[in-house]
Parts: structure tokens; C-alpha cells; sequence
């Protein structure tokens, strides 16, 4: 090989590594992608699942100055400290949320998130929003704000005795981290089941999503639901049915349908239904604007679930902005878009789901 041949061969070899480790860190950053509630800097996500029923409950921390709100449209709602929320209230943060599983029994897992949280108070290591822009109280404590939400899935899978306490409140927050969310049967989503308009057995598996979106001018706006509807799900980009009420020979009924055709449909006890949500933006908020916000993300759930906010739905949206980006925030834009990556969610809520407990999943009825 003469000397040029060589300087060739080795231009190209050069060539084929760069090439090599461009493709290499591409491949590296799309793995690490990130379209989740953690895409935006400053919150983490866990869950805890329990071993003996399909249950448990999901931890939402808030680093940094977090100023929280609600919607609440549902008629049977099982909540703890939203009061806290209100613009009326005097409490200027939001250090975190719990959603569970286990109805009311299961705002006990609030509790073990507040010990995990108080165990670390000034440590920086939690994920509190401690700094909350004043002097430490003259006592020296400084108590979290954990609000939190519940859902019925006693029914699922038998052992209604058995449901999710601190323990896994405090699991679950142990667990946080800023990773893409683990969607699906997982966490509060475990048990999570919708479709029941024409009775429970009739009924599909629901679940754990979660959407983002970032805007050019690097706002961003992320939603994580707990999918637990009476209704069924509806796909707006399509105005498909991805799951619900089932026919006896396991087909899609179409709650619409039913409901236009004047079907009867069997009476449900109040309260055994729930969508559950949080939606988040790093733009700055005061605690009227992000009211705000989750009242017009609200609007996810009637696009996304037939029918929504029944009297046997508890349905609540919680709102948080954590002040990381500081553009110029539009209420107005900021609250659109929630509604828009809270539907997302909720239907990547039935689509990421596994059936347990017997009740199968969209993913079963793709296979048919």
C-alpha cells in the first residue's frame, strides 16, 4: 500500500469513528428522552405497588418555591390538605403529592411521605421547597405540605382488607427520581380500572400516564393522571374508544353509543370511580394563576374519558408551577396546553397499562 492509500485509509477510518460516536451519543440521548411529568427540572416521581393486591400509591415531590392549586369536579372525591390550595389560603408552597389507591384508607400514605420529607428538612437532599422566601419558623420546625388524593380499587383482585398505608408513602417517595415516569399498573395505577358504565365485569384495565410538551421559548407544561374512570377513554386526536365498557364477547360497547341508544346501564355506587391528576409548568405562577391552570386542564378529562366528572367519579386536578423558567408566562396559553398533555395522559394511561387481576388491557384487545 503506497503512503497516500495509507493517509486515505486512515482519513477514513477517522471518518468512520466521528461517525461512530455521533450515531453512539444520538442513540444515548434518545434512550434518556424524556416526555414525562420529570421533564420538568425540579420534580420527581415515585411509586410504590404492593405485593398482595393490585394497589398502591405515587409520590410527586416539588424542589424549589412550588405554589400549588386544584379543580375539583368530581362528586366523590377523597382528598387530604387541599384546602391549602385555595388562593384564599395562606400557605405560599407545595412540597408534595400523593395519589393512592385503597379509598379513604389510603390517605394514610400521605403520612409516610410527610416522615420521609421531615427526615430530610434542610438536608437538601428531599426535593422540599424548605427555602420558602422567609426566616425559619421561631419554634424551628417547618412542617410539609403533602396533599393528596385517593381512588377506589378494593374490588381488584380480592383482599379489599388489604390497601396502602405510610408505608408505602414513605416507599414511594423514597423511590422519586427525575427518570422518565414509569407508566401503567404501577403505583396508584396498579389497581386502576375503567369502563364500568354496564357493570365491573364488563370492565378494562386503567392506569398510570403521563405527557409533556416544551414550547420554543423553553416553557413547559407536564401532566401525570391516575386513570380510574367510570367511563370509557377516548383517543380526541381519533375519537377512537382505546378502552372501556366491554361487550360479552370481549368488543369494544362504545359508552356513547350506549348512552344515545338509551340502553340501560347498571346504577354504580358513588365513589368507586376517580381520574386523579397533576399538571405542572416551570413557568412562575402566583396561587390565582395556577388555579387557573387547573381548572382549564380540567378540560383534559372531559376530552379524553365519556362520560366525565359523573356523580360516581371523585375527579381532582392538582396544579403546580415551580418558577424554573423565567419568561414571560401566559395563564392563559399555560392552561391550554395542560389541557392538552393531561388528555394525552390519560390515554397513555390505558394504552401503558397490563391487565391484572383477570381484567384485560387495551394492549390484550390490540392482539386480537
Amino acid at each position: 500500500m503506497t503512503r497516500a492509500s495509507r493517509l486515505r485509509a486512515s482519513r477514513y477510518g477517522a471518518q468512520a469513528a466521528l461517525l461512530a460516536v455521533i450515531a453512539a451519543a444520538a442513540c444515548a440521548h434518545a434512550a434518556v428522552e424524556n416526555n414525562t411529568l420529570t421533564a420538568i427540572n425540579g420534580i420527581k416521581v415515585g411509586h410504590y405497588t404492593l405485593a398482595e393486591r393490585p394497589t398502591g400509591c405515587t409520590v410527586i415531590l416539588f424542589d424549589g418555591h412550588a405554589v400549588g392549586g386544584l379543580s375539583q369536579r368530581g362528586s366523590a372525591p377523597g382528598t387530604r390538605d387541599t384546602d391549602l390550595l385555595k388562593p384564599t389560603s395562606a400557605a405560599d408552597r407545595i412540597d408534595a403529592v400523593v395519589l393512592s389507591g385503597g379509598s379513604a384508607y389510603g390517605l394514610d400514605a400521605a403520612n409516610g411521605t410527610m416522615r420521609w420529607l421531615d427526615e430530610r428538612a434542610g438536608s437538601g437532599l428531599s426535593g422540599l421547597s424548605r427555602q420558602s422566601g422567609g426566616a425559619a419558623p421561631a419554634d424551628g420546625m417547618d412542617v410539609p405540605i403533602v396533599s393528596s388524593a385517593v381512588l377506589i380499587d378494593l374490588w381488584v383482585g380480592g383482599k379489599p382488607s388489604i390497601r396502602p398505608g405510610a408505608d408505602c408513602g414513605y416507599q414511594a417517595a423514597a423511590a422519586a427520581n427525575s427518570a422518565p415516569v414509569q407508566e401503567g399498573s404501577v403505583g396508584a395505577g396498579a389497581g386502576a380500572t375503567v369502563g364500568k358504565m354496564i357493570g365491573r365485569e364488563h370492565a378494562m384495565k386503567g392506569g398510570i400516564g403521563s405527557a409533556d410538551v416544551e414550547m420554543p421559548n423553553g416553557l413547559r407544561v407536564a401532566a401525570i393522571v391516575v386513570v380510574n374512570a367510570l367511563g370509557d377513554v377516548i383517543d380526541p386526536s381519533t375519537g377512537a374508544v382505546v378502552a372501556g365498557a366491554r361487550n360479552d364477547d370481549g368488543s369494544l360497547a362504545d359508552v356513547r353509543r350506549l348512552l344515545r341508544s338509551g340502553a340501560t346501564l347498571q346504577r354504580t355506587s358513588v365513589g368507586e370511580n376517580t381520574t386523579l391528576a397533576v399538571v405542572a409548568t416551570n413557568a412562575r405562577l402566583t396561587k390565582s394563576d395556577v388555579s387557573r391552570v387547573a381548572s382549564m386542564a380540567d378540560a383534559g378529562i372531559a376530552r379524553a374519558i365519556v362520560p366525565a366528572h359523573t356523580t360516581a367519579d371523585g375527579d381532582t386536578v392538582f396544579a403546580v408551577a415551580n418558577g424554573t423558567w423565567s419568561g414571560d408566562a401566559n395563564v392563559t396559553a399555560i392552561g391550554a396546553l395542560a389541557a392538552d398533555v393531561l388528555a394525552n395522559a390519560i390515554v397513555r394511561a390505558a394504552t401503558q397499562a397490563t391487565s391484572v387481576a383477570g381484567i384485560p388491557a387495551a394492549r390484550d384487545l390490540r392482539r386480537r
